[in-house]
């Protein structure tokens, strides 16, 4: 019966002697285990000679592969890991406007400032348009006007006879005003004048018709007047003595100037060195018409400064003699009440 069954289950009808061959065989299955650890032991070795191989195209294009070691240890391969996260730019730009306001009103107040040049007073040297920078630095430090220095000063009083400017009104108004206060831009409330320093406190300064102008005696030679113009033809004066703490001022452009001469009658003609707001160092705009403002030569020449120089070495023998003819007075008022004098 076992025989049956087994032949039965062989599902062959073939005789029992084969019919036992196969049962036989058929019993085969019992080694399944040892073959099952065969073939699992096979998949292990293809996994680890797998894991062997190098990465292929296909593996590695479009996802990142971790690879792993003997040890257990991996490697992450990722590119692009994201950082520490940055403030936004548009957040910081506030702030940088802010500084960069901020700098330029220190720049404009104590520094530098641009002003423009509304009038043909001033050519060749100066285009009406033109954008001059100021320097405001040095007066902070006590410095007074030199000779042949070209300078901005605000109007003494009289100087400017215009009605009163119009405040800008709207966006542009509000613009320019926001631009003017940081030096960016000209102020339309602004009374100043831009002129040439021709003769300072304790000079003497005239010009005759037809003859260039003198300071202390000495000819200046006007090179940077506007082509065709004369010293003064126009308007003769002088001798003037300048005081102490004011300016004689004229234009390069002496035949279209209202400078010094023509308002003697307002403190005959000087302007106070208080307010001088600073001197034009350079033309900075247009860039075309770049260029420095240094002192003409004239006013380097020898002997401009004698009468100067003469009263210098005065001024200190008088102050050097008063504290001795002091010191001998009390010396004979103490010898006369017969006290000895203790610089005896």
């Amino acid at each position: 019966m076992g025989d049956l069954a087994v032949g039965a289950r062989s599902g062959s009808g073939e005789n029992e002697g084969e019919g036992g061959e196969s049962g036989t065989e058929s019993r085969t299955p019992e080694a399944s285990p040892s073959a099952s650890a065969s073939v699992s032991v096979s998949g292990s070795e293809a996994q680890t000679a797998a894991r062997g191989a190098p990465p292929t195209a296909e593996r590695g294009s479009d996802i990142s592969v971790s690879t792993g070691a003997e040890d257990g240890t991996t490697s992450d391969h990722t590119s692009g890991g994201q950082g520490r996260p940055q403030r936004s730019f548009l957040k910081e730009l506030p702030i940088l406007i802010g500084i960069a306001l901020i700098l330029a009103l220190l720049i404009k107040t104590f520094l530098v400032q641009a002003f423009s040049i509304p009038s043909n007073s001033m050519q060749n040297t100066l285009q009406v348009g033109d954008r001059v920078l100021v320097d405001k630095l040095t007066p902070w430090f006590g410095s007074e006007p030199e000779r042949g220095e070209i300078v901005v000063f605000e109007d003494p009083g009289g100087w400017l006879n215009e009605s009163p400017v119009p405040e800008p009104s709207g966006v542009g108004g509000a613009v320019q005003t926001v631009l003017s206060s940081i030096g960016l831009m000209p102020s339309a409330s602004d009374q100043d004048l831009i002129k040439r320093v021709v003769a300072i406190g304790g000079d003497r300064v005239e010009c005759k018709r037809g003859g260039p102008v003198q300071v202390n005696g000495k000819a200046l030679d006007e090179s940077y007047l506007f082509p065709g113009n004369t010293s003064c033809d126009d308007k003769p004066f002088g001798p003037v003595e300048v005081p102490v703490g004011k300016m004689w001022v004229m234009g390069d452009h002496r035949q279209d100037s209202l400078d010094s001469r023509y308002h003697q009658k307002l403190d005959n003609g000087m302007i106070p060195t208080d307010k001088v707001v600073g001197r034009a160092i350079v033309v900075a705009w247009p860039v075309t018409r770049w260029s420095a403002l240094p002192v003409p030569d004239t006013f380097d020449q020898k002997g401009l400064e004698a009468k100067a120089a003469a009263a210098a070495p005065a001024a200190a023998g008088v102050a050097g003699a008063v504290p001795l003819v002091l010191w001998l007075r009390r010396r004979r008022t103490v010898r006369a009440n017969g006290r000895p004098f203790a610089g005896d």
